[in-house]
């Protein structure tokens, strides 16, 4: 019998094993195909325009991607990720603006700031769920925000300030495709980040969450442990994300903090497809270019946004990625 065991472990951990090579191969041809992709829009873009929406639309995908794996993957609803990237992005502008520290610098002590405030309260937060979430997450990026519009002595208040552009060691980023490169690499950093842990046992405890916490703390796993993780990674996401976002735009109001900016993101998770990095990466990309194609609908662009993004989830309630991938399979079947 013990023999018998052994044998059964063996083949086990073998199938374990080969499934863990599986899933890396995958996200190696996945992350190559991104990569393809991002080499070659410049050579579609005819002027600083089109490398203008680019680089904020992977800004918002690496924003996005973190999200989807709070609310996608783990199943917790947040409506306040735009105060965490709010924070990241006066990080940079009080501390390199304000104190003249280091651009890289003042990004990584608002990365740790935020994590440290997000792993303080999601320990409270986290207990609750449902509506009852969204309304603590939402209470926490109304406080962000009022915050930020207060301290009008270091954050310009309502009408906002400027930011130093990012740079270290003397070397600068400027010029459209010198940001173009640093996001798409960043961007391609944060997908193999993600996918790297949806395919590890940790990814796969955070997907058990979403299906039903009770079960998953039956077959044991700390349910508020990595509920905590994921908040905390999350919010570290958003704060480097809004950092970004700070230095490449140059100037930042409180509402990049608002409860509106909360809800566009949610909007291009739920529109790209929830539990889905790529889906993400489609929903910010749509979400951020649409409304600059809907400008000719002259005083009728947000009746058409809101008619697409409805009829999106009508006939696509998924999401556009995960509905396509299961179309294709089925076609291929």
């Amino acid at each position: 019998m013990k023999a018998v065991s052994t044998i059964h472990a063996g083949k086990a951990g073998a199938a374990a094993t080969a499934g863990v090579a599986h899933g890396h191969r995958g996200n190696v041809k996945a992350v190559l195909a991104l990569a393809v992709v991002l080499a070659a829009l410049p050579f579609c873009f005819t002027n600083s325009f089109y490398f203008d929406v680019a680089i904020r639309m992977g800004i918002n995908a690496i924003l996005v991607i973190g999200l989807n794996l709070l609310i996608g993957y783990a199943g917790q609803l947040s409506l306040g990720h735009a105060g965490l990237f709010g924070i990241g992005a006066y990080a940079s502008g009080v501390l390199c603006g304000r104190l003249d520290w280091p651009p890289l610098l003042s990004l990584a002590v608002g990365a740790a700031v935020t994590g440290v405030l997000a792993y303080v309260v999601a320990k409270p937060i986290l207990r609750l769920r449902g509506y009852m979430l969204a309304m603590a997450t939402l209470g926490l990026g109304i406080i962000i925000y009022i915050v930020i519009t207060n301290e009008a002595q270091w954050t310009g208040g309502p009408d906002g300030m400027a930011v130093p552009s990012l740079g270290a060691l003397g070397w600068e980023v400027s010029g459209d495709l010198s940001w173009y490169v640093l996001v798409s690499v960043l961007l391609m950093a944060t997908t193999w980040g993600a996918l790297n842990l949806i395919n590890s046992p940790a990814g796969r405890a955070l997907q058990s969450l979403h299906g039903s916490e009770i079960a998953a703390s039956v077959v044991g796993v700390d349910t508020s442990r990595f509920k905590v993780r994921v908040f905390v990674l999350s919010a570290v996401i958003a704060s480097i994300a809004g950092s970004l976002s700070a230095h490449y735009v140059g100037f930042i109001t409180p509402g990049i903090a608002g409860f509106s900016h909360s809800i566009e993101l949610v909007t291009m998770a739920v529109v790209g497809g929830m539990a889905s990095v790529f889906g993400s990466i489609v929903g910010a990309a749509l979400l951020t270019v649409l409304p600059q194609l809907l400008v000719q609908f002259d005083g009728w662009e947000t009746l058409v946004y809101g008619l697409i993004l409805v009829l999106t989830m009508i006939f696509m309630p998924q999401g556009l990625v995960p509905t396509l991938r299961k179309r294709f399979e089925k076609r291929g079947a």
